[in-house]
């Protein structure tokens, strides 16, 4: 499916020690997007950020955090990524996620 001008970007913020039926939680919510069609998702790992526990997690090579910051994005449509939201928000027991709506200039 091609994306010309409005569509919705959708982010969840996550640990990348989370785990989800015994597999990393990014990768099973990467799954489940992939399923339902969305157009294309990205999961970056982070070098150093914190959460509501306000635990500093961090890629410094004297603290050796196995536990890094994870964000995926995934842009869509409105109603796809809207129809995705509720499979996601059952697996996520700690994390963010956050809808904003964006203009796509480019999609090939």
């Amino acid at each position: 499916m091609k994306i010309n001008g409005d569509a919705y970007l959708l982010r969840i913020f996550l640990g990348e020690d989370d785990r989800i039926d015994g597999k990393p939680a990014y990768k099973k919510i990467v799954e489940i997007m992939r399923e339902n069609d969305i157009a294309g998702a990205t999961v970056v790992r982070g070098i150093l950020g914190y959460g509501a526990s306000s635990r500093i997690h961090s890629a410094d090579l004297l603290t050796l955090s196995s536990d890094l910051p994870i964000i995926i994005e995934a842009v869509d449509s409105e109603e796809k990524i809207q129809k995705v939201i509720p499979l996601i928000e059952n697996y996520i027991k700690q994390g963010l996620i956050t809808l904003e709506k964006v203009k796509v200039i480019k999609y090939v």
